[in-house]
């Protein structure tokens, strides 16, 4: 008879996971400077803007699951940026584990501006959020 290895219950039970603090600098985009600090709801709203304002792949400093790869839309048609918009949105903002989801997506064009509004459900409640993308 071989015995029963419970190695992996064992493992299970002797680490516990924590939640880590969402404290970071405040940013003040007006003044371009950075303000004290942002914590929960704050701290959220900034990593959404943060993470839409980088271009996925291109700075060393981020790992690739970081920012949004909308520059590639920049000449697409509208609908094709609608439905992409949305894809990459949702795809940038649900790696992090404070966002659970986002949804309520609608769409705006002015000449060649794209306005997006959407909501993202958040451990801190439901936040709406604004983006314009310029496409051409």
């Amino acid at each position: 008879m071989i015995p029963q290895n419970n190695y992996e219950e064992e493992l299970k039970a002797d680490f516990e996971e924590v939640a880590q603090p969402s404290r970071t600098y405040k940013l003040d985009l007006e003044r371009k400077r950075i303000v004290g600090y942002a914590d929960g709801r704050g701290a959220i709203e900034q990593a959404i803007y943060k993470a839409l304002s980088t271009e996925r792949y291109e700075h060393l400093i981020y790992t690739w699951n970081y920012g949004a790869e909308i520059a590639k839309l920049f000449g697409q048609p509208i609908p094709y940026v609608y439905s992409e918009l949305k894809r990459l949105i949702t795809e940038a903002l649900t790696h992090d584990d404070r966002i659970e989801s986002v949804d309520a997506f609608s769409f705006s064009h002015v000449k060649n501006k794209v306005h997006v509004q959407f909501i993202a459900h958040t451990i801190a409640g439901e936040i709406e959020i604004t983006k314009e993308v310029v496409v051409s």
